[in-house]
Protein backbone atom coordinates (compact mmCIF):
# COMPACT_ATOMS: atom_id res chain seq x y z
CA UNK A 1 0.00 0.00 0.00
CA UNK A 2 1.40 3.43 -0.80
CA UNK A 3 2.15 6.13 1.44
CA UNK A 4 -0.94 8.42 0.05
CA UNK A 5 -3.13 5.72 0.32
CA UNK A 6 -2.10 4.39 4.04
CA UNK A 7 -2.90 8.25 4.79
CA UNK A 8 -5.86 8.40 3.55
CA UNK A 9 -7.17 4.97 5.27
CA UNK A 10 -5.75 6.65 8.97
CA UNK A 11 -8.08 9.50 8.67
CA UNK A 12 -10.86 9.54 11.19
CA UNK A 13 -13.53 11.44 8.91
CA UNK A 14 -12.73 10.80 5.19
CA UNK A 15 -14.46 12.88 2.65
CA UNK A 16 -15.36 10.96 -0.01
CA UNK A 17 -17.67 11.65 -3.46
CA UNK A 18 -19.77 8.50 -4.52
CA UNK A 19 -20.44 8.08 -8.21
CA UNK A 20 -23.33 6.02 -9.65
CA UNK A 21 -25.01 5.83 -13.27
CA UNK A 22 -28.08 3.13 -13.17
CA UNK A 23 -29.71 1.12 -15.66
CA UNK A 24 -31.87 3.58 -16.64
CA UNK A 25 -28.59 5.78 -17.88
CA UNK A 26 -30.44 9.34 -17.01
CA UNK A 27 -27.59 10.56 -16.20
CA UNK A 28 -24.41 10.75 -13.38
CA UNK A 29 -25.51 10.85 -9.87
CA UNK A 30 -22.71 12.50 -7.81
CA UNK A 31 -22.61 13.02 -3.61
CA UNK A 32 -20.09 14.14 -1.55
CA UNK A 33 -20.20 12.55 1.97
CA UNK A 34 -18.02 12.55 5.18
CA UNK A 35 -17.29 9.27 6.70
CA UNK A 36 -16.76 8.06 10.12
CA UNK A 37 -17.10 4.72 11.68
CA UNK A 38 -20.01 6.47 13.19
CA UNK A 39 -22.04 8.29 10.97
CA UNK A 40 -22.08 9.12 7.57
CA UNK A 41 -23.03 12.90 6.67
CA UNK A 42 -23.99 13.78 3.13
CA UNK A 43 -22.58 17.60 2.34
CA UNK A 44 -23.40 17.82 -1.20
CA UNK A 45 -25.59 16.17 -4.13
CA UNK A 46 -26.35 16.78 -7.88
CA UNK A 47 -27.76 14.60 -10.83
CA UNK A 48 -25.93 15.68 -14.09
CA UNK A 49 -28.20 14.47 -16.83
CA UNK A 50 -26.26 12.85 -20.29
CA UNK A 51 -27.21 14.74 -23.73
CA UNK A 52 -29.18 12.55 -25.08
CA UNK A 53 -27.10 11.56 -28.09
CA UNK A 54 -24.76 9.85 -25.50
CA UNK A 55 -27.29 8.32 -23.77
CA UNK A 56 -28.52 6.58 -27.08
CA UNK A 57 -24.98 6.16 -27.31
CA UNK A 58 -24.40 4.37 -23.79
CA UNK A 59 -27.77 2.21 -24.46
CA UNK A 60 -26.76 0.79 -27.47
CA UNK A 61 -23.83 -0.27 -26.01
CA UNK A 62 -26.10 -2.39 -23.26
CA UNK A 63 -27.57 -4.18 -26.13
CA UNK A 64 -25.70 -7.61 -27.89
CA UNK A 65 -27.18 -6.56 -30.92
CA UNK A 66 -26.09 -2.69 -31.37
CA UNK A 67 -22.68 -2.67 -29.22
CA UNK A 68 -19.31 -2.76 -31.02
CA UNK A 69 -15.75 -3.58 -29.82
CA UNK A 70 -14.55 0.41 -31.12
CA UNK A 71 -17.96 1.83 -29.19
CA UNK A 72 -17.21 0.17 -25.95
CA UNK A 73 -13.68 1.23 -25.61
CA UNK A 74 -14.48 5.04 -26.62
CA UNK A 75 -17.42 5.48 -24.51
CA UNK A 76 -15.25 3.94 -21.56
CA UNK A 77 -12.82 7.14 -21.62
CA UNK A 78 -15.78 9.19 -22.76
CA UNK A 79 -17.85 8.64 -19.22
CA UNK A 80 -14.71 8.70 -17.19
CA UNK A 81 -13.90 12.29 -18.81
CA UNK A 82 -17.92 12.67 -17.84
CA UNK A 83 -17.82 11.19 -14.45
CA UNK A 84 -14.70 13.64 -13.54
CA UNK A 85 -16.20 16.91 -14.86
CA UNK A 86 -19.64 15.81 -12.57
CA UNK A 87 -17.33 15.42 -9.17
CA UNK A 88 -15.35 19.40 -10.35
CA UNK A 89 -18.99 20.91 -11.41
CA UNK A 90 -20.20 19.72 -7.91
CA UNK A 91 -17.81 20.81 -5.66
CA UNK A 92 -18.08 24.17 -7.75
CA UNK A 93 -21.36 24.64 -7.33
CA UNK A 94 -21.70 23.95 -3.89
CA UNK A 95 -18.12 25.61 -2.71
CA UNK A 96 -16.41 22.40 -1.31
CA UNK A 97 -13.33 22.50 -2.62
CA UNK A 98 -12.00 19.69 -4.77
CA UNK A 99 -8.98 19.61 -2.57
CA UNK A 100 -10.67 18.48 0.64
CA UNK A 101 -12.06 15.08 -0.97
CA UNK A 102 -9.64 12.08 0.03
CA UNK A 103 -11.28 9.14 -2.27
CA UNK A 104 -13.78 9.01 -4.91
CA UNK A 105 -15.69 5.55 -5.05
CA UNK A 106 -17.43 4.71 -8.69
CA UNK A 107 -20.05 2.30 -9.64
CA UNK A 108 -19.54 3.39 -13.61
CA UNK A 109 -22.35 2.36 -16.16
CA UNK A 110 -23.01 -1.61 -16.47
CA UNK A 111 -23.44 -2.57 -20.09
CA UNK A 112 -23.45 -5.89 -19.60
CA UNK A 113 -24.46 -8.39 -16.23
CA UNK A 114 -23.51 -12.26 -16.69
CA UNK A 115 -23.98 -14.31 -13.20
CA UNK A 116 -25.66 -16.96 -14.41
CA UNK A 117 -22.53 -16.92 -16.62
CA UNK A 118 -20.72 -19.23 -19.48
CA UNK A 119 -19.31 -22.53 -20.07
CA UNK A 120 -15.76 -22.54 -20.77
CA UNK A 121 -14.28 -25.72 -20.83
CA UNK A 122 -15.48 -27.69 -17.76
CA UNK A 123 -16.02 -24.66 -16.40
CA UNK A 124 -18.83 -21.90 -15.88
CA UNK A 125 -17.48 -18.26 -15.63
CA UNK A 126 -19.26 -15.73 -14.68
CA UNK A 127 -18.58 -11.88 -16.02
CA UNK A 128 -19.71 -8.35 -16.08
CA UNK A 129 -18.57 -5.73 -17.27
CA UNK A 130 -18.75 -1.47 -15.95
CA UNK A 131 -17.17 0.90 -17.90
CA UNK A 132 -16.51 4.78 -17.00
CA UNK A 133 -12.62 4.68 -16.97
CA UNK A 134 -11.44 5.16 -13.12
CA UNK A 135 -7.98 6.34 -14.29
CA UNK A 136 -9.72 8.96 -16.14
CA UNK A 137 -11.44 10.26 -12.96
CA UNK A 138 -8.23 9.90 -10.64
CA UNK A 139 -6.00 11.92 -13.39
CA UNK A 140 -8.63 14.87 -14.02
CA UNK A 141 -9.58 14.99 -10.25
CA UNK A 142 -5.86 14.22 -8.31
CA UNK A 143 -8.09 12.03 -6.21
CA UNK A 144 -7.84 8.20 -5.50
CA UNK A 145 -10.68 6.56 -7.14
CA UNK A 146 -11.66 3.20 -5.98
CA UNK A 147 -14.11 1.65 -9.02
CA UNK A 148 -15.47 -1.79 -10.61
CA UNK A 149 -16.92 -3.16 -6.73
CA UNK A 150 -18.68 -6.17 -8.87
CA UNK A 151 -15.71 -8.17 -10.53
CA UNK A 152 -13.95 -9.54 -6.76
CA UNK A 153 -17.04 -10.51 -5.27
CA UNK A 154 -17.58 -12.21 -8.63
CA UNK A 155 -14.37 -14.00 -8.56
CA UNK A 156 -15.03 -15.25 -5.25
CA UNK A 157 -18.32 -16.89 -6.87
CA UNK A 158 -20.61 -14.08 -5.99
CA UNK A 159 -23.27 -12.73 -8.36
CA UNK A 160 -21.44 -9.48 -7.96
CA UNK A 161 -24.97 -7.97 -6.99
CA UNK A 162 -26.78 -6.56 -5.10
CA UNK A 163 -23.58 -4.17 -4.06
CA UNK A 164 -25.44 -1.53 -1.84
CA UNK A 165 -26.37 -4.21 1.29
CA UNK A 166 -22.99 -3.26 2.66
CA UNK A 167 -23.44 0.47 2.75
CA UNK A 168 -27.42 -0.31 3.99
CA UNK A 169 -26.50 -2.21 6.89
CA UNK A 170 -24.07 0.76 8.02
CA UNK A 171 -26.50 3.49 7.20
CA UNK A 172 -29.82 2.12 8.29
CA UNK A 173 -28.99 -0.65 10.95
CA UNK A 174 -31.20 -0.33 13.61
CA UNK A 175 -31.71 -1.98 17.44
CA UNK A 176 -35.62 -1.90 17.88
CA UNK A 177 -36.85 -1.79 14.19
CA UNK A 178 -36.72 -4.37 11.16
CA UNK A 179 -36.16 -2.49 8.28
CA UNK A 180 -35.72 -2.79 4.58
CA UNK A 181 -34.68 -0.87 2.21
CA UNK A 182 -36.08 -1.06 -1.17
CA UNK A 183 -34.17 0.32 -3.96
CA UNK A 184 -36.50 1.39 -6.76
CA UNK A 185 -34.25 2.36 -10.35
CA UNK A 186 -34.32 0.87 -13.23
CA UNK A 187 -33.80 -2.60 -11.31
CA UNK A 188 -35.63 -2.98 -7.90
CA UNK A 189 -33.76 -4.34 -4.87
CA UNK A 190 -33.96 -4.95 -1.49
CA UNK A 191 -31.62 -5.28 1.30
CA UNK A 192 -33.50 -6.66 4.56
CA UNK A 193 -31.80 -5.72 8.05
CA UNK A 194 -33.34 -7.48 11.27
CA UNK A 195 -33.07 -5.86 14.43
CA UNK A 196 -30.02 -5.95 16.24
CA UNK A 197 -28.58 -6.43 12.51
CA UNK A 198 -24.34 -8.02 12.01
CA UNK A 199 -23.34 -8.33 9.09
CA UNK A 200 -23.65 -11.84 8.22
CA UNK A 201 -27.97 -11.49 9.06
CA UNK A 202 -28.33 -9.29 6.26
CA UNK A 203 -30.87 -10.83 3.45
CA UNK A 204 -30.42 -8.83 0.11
CA UNK A 205 -31.68 -9.29 -3.68
CA UNK A 206 -33.20 -8.09 -6.80
CA UNK A 207 -36.86 -8.18 -6.43
CA UNK A 208 -37.49 -7.86 -10.47
CA UNK A 209 -38.05 -4.83 -11.97
CA UNK A 210 -38.34 -1.06 -10.73
CA UNK A 211 -38.73 1.55 -13.37
CA UNK A 212 -37.16 -0.53 -16.45
CA UNK A 213 -40.69 -2.01 -17.89
CA UNK A 214 -42.52 1.47 -16.90
CA UNK A 215 -39.92 3.72 -18.70
CA UNK A 216 -40.29 1.44 -21.85
CA UNK A 217 -43.24 1.61 -21.89
CA UNK A 218 -44.11 5.01 -21.76
CA UNK A 219 -41.12 5.73 -24.30
CA UNK A 220 -43.36 3.17 -27.13
CA UNK A 221 -46.06 4.84 -26.27
CA UNK A 222 -45.06 7.90 -26.91
CA UNK A 223 -43.13 7.73 -29.76
CA UNK A 224 -40.23 8.31 -27.75
CA UNK A 225 -41.20 11.79 -26.82
CA UNK A 226 -41.62 10.48 -22.92
CA UNK A 227 -39.02 8.66 -20.98
CA UNK A 228 -41.13 8.14 -17.71
CA UNK A 229 -44.62 8.47 -16.38
CA UNK A 230 -43.77 11.61 -14.01
CA UNK A 231 -45.62 11.03 -10.33
CA UNK A 232 -47.18 7.93 -11.62
CA UNK A 233 -49.97 10.40 -13.28
CA UNK A 234 -50.62 8.18 -16.24
CA UNK A 235 -50.78 5.02 -14.06
CA UNK A 236 -53.14 6.90 -11.57
CA UNK A 237 -55.77 7.05 -14.82
CA UNK A 238 -55.66 3.58 -15.70
CA UNK A 239 -57.28 0.14 -14.71
CA UNK A 240 -54.88 -2.56 -13.87
CA UNK A 241 -55.58 -5.80 -16.26
CA UNK A 242 -55.41 -8.45 -14.26
CA UNK A 243 -54.89 -11.04 -16.97
CA UNK A 244 -52.21 -9.18 -18.45
CA UNK A 245 -50.53 -8.64 -14.66
CA UNK A 246 -51.06 -12.83 -14.22
CA UNK A 247 -49.19 -13.27 -17.18
CA UNK A 248 -45.93 -11.06 -16.07
CA UNK A 249 -45.72 -12.46 -12.74
CA UNK A 250 -45.53 -15.62 -14.01
CA UNK A 251 -41.85 -14.16 -14.99
CA UNK A 252 -39.37 -17.28 -14.26
CA UNK A 253 -37.03 -14.55 -12.24
CA UNK A 254 -39.58 -13.65 -9.91
CA UNK A 255 -39.93 -17.47 -8.38
CA UNK A 256 -36.20 -18.03 -8.51
CA UNK A 257 -34.71 -18.33 -4.60
CA UNK A 258 -31.61 -15.80 -3.81
CA UNK A 259 -29.18 -14.96 -4.36
CA UNK A 260 -30.20 -13.35 -7.44
CA UNK A 261 -29.63 -10.45 -9.56
CA UNK A 262 -31.52 -8.96 -12.63
CA UNK A 263 -30.98 -6.49 -15.17
CA UNK A 264 -31.51 -5.65 -18.98
CA UNK A 265 -30.81 -9.20 -19.59
CA UNK A 266 -34.68 -10.34 -18.33
CA UNK A 267 -36.31 -6.77 -18.11
CA UNK A 268 -34.95 -4.46 -20.90
CA UNK A 269 -36.81 -3.24 -23.64
CA UNK A 270 -37.13 -7.35 -25.23
CA UNK A 271 -39.57 -7.81 -22.77
CA UNK A 272 -41.04 -4.97 -22.53
CA UNK A 273 -42.15 -4.61 -26.88
CA UNK A 274 -43.37 -7.99 -25.79
CA UNK A 275 -45.36 -6.71 -23.47
CA UNK A 276 -46.78 -3.84 -25.59
CA UNK A 277 -47.39 -6.08 -28.38
CA UNK A 278 -49.83 -7.92 -25.93
CA UNK A 279 -51.57 -4.87 -24.69
CA UNK A 280 -52.01 -4.12 -28.69
CA UNK A 281 -53.04 -7.67 -29.70
CA UNK A 282 -56.00 -7.24 -26.43
CA UNK A 283 -56.92 -3.76 -27.11
CA UNK A 284 -55.70 -2.63 -23.70
CA UNK A 285 -55.79 1.24 -23.64
CA UNK A 286 -52.34 3.22 -23.04
CA UNK A 287 -53.24 4.18 -19.55
CA UNK A 288 -54.16 0.88 -18.35
CA UNK A 289 -51.19 -0.41 -19.81
CA UNK A 290 -48.94 1.75 -17.61
CA UNK A 291 -50.90 0.86 -14.85
CA UNK A 292 -50.51 -2.66 -15.49
CA UNK A 293 -46.95 -2.34 -15.35
CA UNK A 294 -46.32 -0.27 -12.47
CA UNK A 295 -48.76 -2.71 -10.65
CA UNK A 296 -46.37 -5.47 -11.72
CA UNK A 297 -43.06 -3.67 -10.18
CA UNK A 298 -45.44 -3.57 -6.89
CA UNK A 299 -46.70 -6.90 -7.01
CA UNK A 300 -43.35 -8.60 -7.71
CA UNK A 301 -41.55 -6.53 -4.48
CA UNK A 302 -43.97 -7.77 -2.00
CA UNK A 303 -44.38 -11.13 -3.06
CA UNK A 304 -40.49 -11.21 -3.28
CA UNK A 305 -40.42 -10.19 0.67
CA UNK A 306 -43.24 -12.75 1.34
CA UNK A 307 -41.87 -15.55 -0.22
CA UNK A 308 -38.00 -15.16 0.16
CA UNK A 309 -37.87 -12.43 3.52
CA UNK A 310 -37.34 -14.30 7.16
CA UNK A 311 -39.82 -12.47 8.48
CA UNK A 312 -42.03 -9.01 7.30
CA UNK A 313 -40.60 -5.92 8.26
CA UNK A 314 -40.97 -2.93 10.94
CA UNK A 315 -40.73 -0.32 8.26
CA UNK A 316 -39.96 -0.15 4.22
CA UNK A 317 -37.37 2.84 3.51
CA UNK A 318 -37.74 3.50 0.16
CA UNK A 319 -35.34 5.10 -2.41
CA UNK A 320 -34.69 5.68 -6.22
CA UNK A 321 -36.73 7.16 -8.56
CA UNK A 322 -39.44 5.01 -8.33
CA UNK A 323 -40.03 6.81 -4.34
CA UNK A 324 -41.24 9.59 -6.73
CA UNK A 325 -44.21 7.76 -8.45
CA UNK A 326 -46.56 8.22 -6.01
CA UNK A 327 -48.89 5.36 -7.61
CA UNK A 328 -46.12 3.16 -7.60
CA UNK A 329 -46.18 3.97 -3.76
CA UNK A 330 -49.47 3.52 -3.03
CA UNK A 331 -50.14 0.45 -5.19
CA UNK A 332 -46.66 -0.74 -2.50
CA UNK A 333 -47.99 0.85 0.46
CA UNK A 334 -51.32 -1.12 -0.13
CA UNK A 335 -49.27 -4.51 -0.57
CA UNK A 336 -47.43 -4.39 2.19
CA UNK A 337 -50.08 -2.67 4.86
CA UNK A 338 -48.54 -3.32 8.04
CA UNK A 339 -45.25 -1.85 7.08
CA UNK A 340 -44.54 1.77 8.08
CA UNK A 341 -43.50 3.34 4.67
CA UNK A 342 -40.62 5.80 4.88
CA UNK A 343 -37.95 7.44 2.50
CA UNK A 344 -34.46 8.00 2.73
CA UNK A 345 -34.87 11.34 2.91
CA UNK A 346 -36.41 10.78 6.16
CA UNK A 347 -32.78 10.01 7.14
CA UNK A 348 -30.97 12.82 5.92
CA UNK A 349 -30.06 11.36 2.47
CA UNK A 350 -32.22 12.04 -0.72
CA UNK A 351 -34.11 9.56 -2.85
CA UNK A 352 -31.76 10.48 -5.47
CA UNK A 353 -28.66 10.48 -3.61
CA UNK A 354 -29.11 7.04 -2.32
CA UNK A 355 -27.38 5.33 -4.19
CA UNK A 356 -24.29 7.00 -4.82
CA UNK A 357 -23.28 8.00 -1.22
CA UNK A 358 -23.79 3.83 -1.28
CA UNK A 359 -20.92 4.08 -3.54
CA UNK A 360 -19.08 6.44 -1.25
CA UNK A 361 -19.56 4.25 1.34
CA UNK A 362 -18.28 0.84 -0.44
CA UNK A 363 -15.08 3.06 -1.17
CA UNK A 364 -14.49 4.18 2.10
CA UNK A 365 -14.68 0.39 3.29
CA UNK A 366 -12.17 -0.53 0.87
CA UNK A 367 -9.17 2.11 1.01
CA UNK A 368 -9.55 0.84 5.14
CA UNK A 369 -9.02 -2.70 4.55
CA UNK A 370 -12.87 -3.97 5.56
CA UNK A 371 -14.85 -6.71 3.66
CA UNK A 372 -17.71 -4.83 1.61
CA UNK A 373 -19.75 -7.82 0.24
CA UNK A 374 -22.03 -9.92 1.90
CA UNK A 375 -21.28 -13.16 0.94
CA UNK A 376 -24.98 -14.92 2.46
CA UNK A 377 -26.77 -12.02 -0.19
CA UNK A 378 -24.44 -12.87 -3.35
CA UNK A 379 -23.50 -16.30 -3.10
CA UNK A 380 -19.54 -15.61 -2.26
CA UNK A 381 -17.19 -18.36 -0.99
CA UNK A 382 -16.18 -15.63 1.44
CA UNK A 383 -15.88 -11.70 2.46
CA UNK A 384 -13.80 -10.46 0.10
CA UNK A 385 -12.70 -6.37 -0.33
CA UNK A 386 -14.12 -5.33 -3.58
CA UNK A 387 -12.69 -2.35 -5.63
CA UNK A 388 -9.80 -1.86 -7.33
CA UNK A 389 -7.83 1.44 -6.10
CA UNK A 390 -6.53 3.59 -8.58
CA UNK A 391 -3.59 6.28 -6.68
CA UNK A 392 -3.77 9.69 -7.46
Amino acid sequence: MSSGIREIAAKKTMRVAGLMSGTSVDGVDVAVVDITRQKVSLLAFEVFSYPNALRREILSLCNIDSATLDNICHYNFVLGEIFADAIIKLCSQSGIPLQSIDLVGSHGQTIYHNPQGRRYGKTTIRSTLQIGEPSVIAQRTGITTVADFRPRDMAAGGEGAPLVPYADYILFGHNRSSRAVQNIGGIANVTFLPRCCKQDDIVAFDTGPGNMVIDSVIRLISNGRRRFDSGGKMAAQGTVNKRLLDEMLRHPFLRRYPPKSSGREEFGISFANHIFKQAAEKGIADSDLVATVTAFTAKSIARAYHQFLPALPDEVILCGGGSRNNTLVEMLRSELFDAKMLTTDDFGISVDAKEAVSFAVLAWATITGLTNNVPGVTGAERPVVMGKIIPA
